[in-house]
């Protein structure tokens, strides 16, 4: 057909202006679109094809989205409504989407693979968030220490927020993940079990961790000095014995720490908090790890082995003690007098050389000694004991 110039000019420039008007009870009508929306909905669609608009926002929180179903998910956190309940433990959500990727924890689903290694995911946020260990892309950068990461939960170091809170005990997390994991603390839950030695875990990433006490894998190594170990997270913590970087200080006795976990589980020094309590004997600890090792006690488990002689330790920091008698590695330095020690505690104790402390009395005739061991010697003098 031929149109008039006038009118094709008319008609691209009413394209380009979008304007809402909402009809009563009906519906809405967007003047750049030829056709009305059938109903509100596909208008709130049609009208949100036009690139960077966003017009739906919760009055509570001030955050906007594209759709109208989207700010009607949205609310439902600020109610607390969670009408989507899984039929096999129980657990509600406010998105029938978040329960469709519960399920998989169920049933084991992983739809979503790795093209670089072959891993699958039961997300695919978690996907993407792996494709940077091969990418090496960190996206995320931190304005207060400009250090870059693959995903933005690192702004929870320096704000300390921890969103994720136990409703048992209180005990406050940054990820979701450390919260599911420390609720088997409570449930006694561990549906994980390791096919070699048949111990059972409360999440897949400790089993996984667990699986390397098996095979040895050490995937993670220190530029400096070539040391391996089994988790990012201690390769990070050893990078600081060459950086002496310790960013978490406590507020109570000064002491500074180069992990902010260190420092929570410190504070509990000076609170004497101690919420893991052994079922067997009822001795309580500050730690659940602590717990862990303790139980080993009562069951008589050494899954730690020494690939040199052969000894069974009952915990990895166990055997990395033991080590040191094979390699001859001293790597604990008194500041004094240099000297050299294999074990933190030997350091610890040699200190009492320099600053002359003696923590252990006898409470027969009040002589003080440095190390409990000498105590334990003395005893014998007022106890006619043999040695």
């Amino acid at each position: 057909q031929n149109v008039p110039e006038n009118v094709r000019s008319s008609k691209t420039q009413q394209k380009e202006v979008c304007l809402i008007q909402p009809v009563r009870k009906t519906f809405r009508h967007c003047k750049s679109h030829s056709d009305n929306a059938k109903n509100s909905a596909s208008l709130d669609i049609q009208h949100n094809t036009h690139p960077g608009e966003k017009s739906f926002n919760c009055d509570t929180c001030g955050k906007t989205f594209k759709f109208r179903s989207h700010l009607n998910s949205h609310l439902r956190t600020h109610r607390g409504q969670k009408p989507y309940s899984c039929q096999t433990c129980g657990k509600t959500f406010n998105q029938n989407s978040v329960l469709k990727v519960h399920m998989r924890t169920h049933t084991g689903e992983k739809p979503f693979t790795c093209k670089t290694c072959g891993k699958n995911f039961n997300q695919n946020s978690i996907l993407t968030v792996h494709m940077r260990t091969h990418t090496d892309k960190r996206p995320y950068s931190c304005q207060e220490c400009g250090k870059t990461f693959k995903s933005h939960v690192h702004m929870r170091t320096h704000t300390g927020e921890k969103p994720f809170t136990c409703e048992i005990c209180e005990n406050a997390f940054s990820h979701r993940s450390s919260l599911t994991a420390h609720m088997s603390v409570h449930t006694g839950e561990k549906p994980y079990s390791c096919k070699t030695c048949g111990k059972t875990l409360c999440n897949s990433s400790s089993l996984k961790f667990h699986m390397r006490t098996h095979t040895g894998e050490k995937l993670f190594t220190c530029k400096i000095c070539g040391n391996n170990f089994n988790k990012n997270s201690n390769l990070k913590a050893h990078m600081i014995t060459h950086t002496g970087e310790k960013p978490f200080t406590c507020e109570i006795c000064g002491k500074a720490f180069s992990r902010r976990t260190t420092l929570t589980v410190h504070m509990r020094t000076h609170t004497g908090e101690k919420h893991f309590t052994c079922k067997i004997c009822g001795k309580a600890f500050s730690r659940g790890t602590t717990l862990t090792v303790h139980m080993r006690t009562h069951t008589g488990e050494k899954p730690f082995t020494c690939k040199t002689c052969g000894k069974a330790l009952k915990s990895q920091g166990d055997l990395d003690k033991h080590m040191r008698i094979h390699t001859d590695e001293k790597p604990f330095t008194c500041k004094k007098c240099r000297k050299a020690f294999s074990q933190r505690s030997s350091l610890r104790v040699h200190m009492r050389v320099h600053t002359g402390e003696k923590p252990y009395s006898c409470k027969t005739c009040g002589k003080a000694f440095s190390q409990h061991a000498s105590l334990t010697v003395h005893m014998r003098i007022h106890t006619g004991e043999s040695p």
